[in-house]
C-alpha cells in the first residue's frame, strides 16, 4: 500500500509540473523533473525490483499517460443537485479552504508582480486584493456605504462577506447565500470566531431568491455564475432585489464571443471538460451577460472588463501552493485521486484563458432610480 501512494503522487505530481513546462528551461526546473524521476525510482526500489534511470524513466512515462488518459475523462458533470453536492464535500474535506483560506475565489496579481514572478506573491493575500479591486470597480466606498445593505450572490464559506462587514463597519449589513449546507455551517462558525455579527449567512437558490424586490443596497456575486444553469433568471433576480440607485458588481469566468469567429472542435472539446469536470452547465461571453444586463432594462450603463491579466496566476499559483506544502491533503490518501484531477483541471483552466478561450468577466453597473 505505501509503494501503491508513493508511486501515484510521484506519478501524478510529475504529470502537473510538466504540465506547466513543457520543456525545462532552468535548473530548477530541471530539478523538480529530476526530483520526480528520483521518487519514481525510489518507489520501485522499495518494491522489490532493480532500477535504472532507463527504467524509472519507462515507469514515470507510462504513468504519465495512464494518468493523463484518466484525468481527461471529466468526472463531475452538472447535474440537478451537483453543485450543492460538490461544494458540501469541498468544504467537508477542508483541502480547499487549507489552501484557497475562506475565499474561493481567484486572486488578483499586478503587471509589477507578475514580472517579479507570480509566485512571489502571497497566494492567500492576492484573494483580499482582488476584493479590494473589485470593491473599487463596483464603486464601493466604507464611507458612502457604511449603512448599506449588502448580498453576496454565492458566498462560499463567507469570507468576502465577512470582508465586507468588517470593511464597511458594524453599520452595514451583508447577507451571504449558497446552495451548501456545510459552507452556510462553516460561514456561520468562522463569523462567530472572528466577531462578525453583521454577516449572516443562508441556504437559498439564486435563482428564486426569497427576497422582496428592491432588499439591498449592494448585490456582488463574485464566480457564482458558472454554475448557474439559467444565466438570465440569474441576472434578472439579482437585478430585481437591488434597490433603486444601488450597485451591482459582478465576477465570473466566461467564454469568448463565438458569433464572428465559431468554436472549433478542439474548444468545443476543451469547454466540454472545463464543463464537466467542476459541475459547469454551461459559460457564457462577456458580451452575452452584457446582453442580459441590458435587457432587463432596470440598469443604467455596463461596464465591462475582462481581468485574465491580473488573475490567470491563480490556476498555477494554486497547484504550487500545493506541491510546495502537501500538508493539506498528504495525510488524505483517500482524496490523492480528487486533488490530482483538481490540479490537472487548474492547469487546463490556465491554458484556456492563456490563449482567448476563456475570459475572466467584470462587471458594475447602477440600478435605475425609480
Amino acid at each position: 500500500m505505501k509503494f501503491q501512494v508513493s508511486l501515484l503522487v510521484s506519478l501524478s505530481l510529475g504529470v502537473i509540473v510538466g504540465a506547466f513546462s513543457p520543456a525545462p528551461q532552468t535548473r530548477r526546473q530541471s530539478d523538480v523533473r529530476m526530483g520526480m524521476l528520483g521518487s519514481a525510482s525510489k518507489a520501485i526500489t522499495r518494491a522489490g525490483g532493480p532500477v535504472t534511470v532507463g527504467a524509472a524513466a519507462a515507469a514515470a512515462a507510462a504513468g504519465t499517460i495512464g494518468v493523463k488518459f484518466i484525468l481527461d475523462r471529466p468526472s463531475r458533470k452538472y447535474e440537478e443537485g451537483s453543485v450543492a453536492r460538490e461544494y458540501d464535500a469541498w468544504t467537508q474535506d477542508g483541502i480547499l479552504e487549507y489552501y484557497w483560506g475562506e475565499h474561493i475565489h481567484l486572486g488578483y496579481y499586478t503587471k509589477e508582480e507578475m514580472e517579479a514572478g507570480y509566485k512571489k506573491k502571497d497566494f492567500i493575500e492576492a484573494k483580499y486584493d482582488f476584493v479590494d479591486e473589485m470593491m473599487k470597480l463596483g464603486g464601493i466606498d466604507v464611507q458612502a456605504d457604511k449603512q448599506a445593505k449588502v448580498l453576496d450572490v454565492g458566498c462560499g464559506v463567507g469570507g468576502t462577506s465577512r470582508y465586507l462587514a468588517k470593511k464597511l463597519g458594524s453599520g452595514a449589513d451583508v447577507t451571504g447565500i449558497t446552495l451548501s449546507p456545510n459552507q452556510v455551517k462553516r460561514a456561520t462558525e468562522l463569523a462567530v470566531e472572528q466577531e462578525v455579527p453583521n454577516a449572516k449567512f443562508q441556504v437559498m437558490n439564486a435563482l428564486k431568491m426569497d427576497f422582496p424586490d428592491n432588499s439591498f443596497d449592494i448585490v456582488w456575486a463574485c464566480e457564482s455564475g458558472e454554475h448557474m444553469p439559467d444565466k438570465k433568471a440569474y441576472i434578472d433576480e439579482m437585478m430585481r432585489v437591488l434597490k433603486p440607485g444601488g450597485k451591482f458588481v459582478m465576477a465570473t469566468w466566461c467564454q469568448r464571443d463565438d458569433r464572428e469567429v465559431p468554436f472549433d472542435e478542439k474548444d468545443k472539446r476543451d469547454l466540454k471538460f472545463l464543463y464537466e469536470e467542476w459541475t459547469h452547465p454551461y459559460f457564457i461571453s462577456i458580451e452575452s451577460y452584457n446582453d442580459l444586463i441590458d435587457e432587463t432594462g432596470m440598469m443604467n450603463e455596463v461596464t465591462t472588463a475582462d481581468w485574465v491579466d491580473e488573475t490567470i496566476a491563480s490556476w498555477r499559483h494554486s497547484v504550487w501552493v500545493g506541491v510546495y506544502d502537501p500538508r493539506g491533503f498528504i495525510f488524505k490518501p483517500h482524496k490523492y485521486l480528487k486533488c490530482v484531477r483538481d490540479a490537472y483541471c487548474l492547469e487546463r483552466m490556465h491554458r484556456a484563458f492563456e490563449r482567448g478561450l476563456m475570459q475572466y468577466g467584470m462587471f458594475a453597473a447602477t440600478k435605475k432610480e425609480a
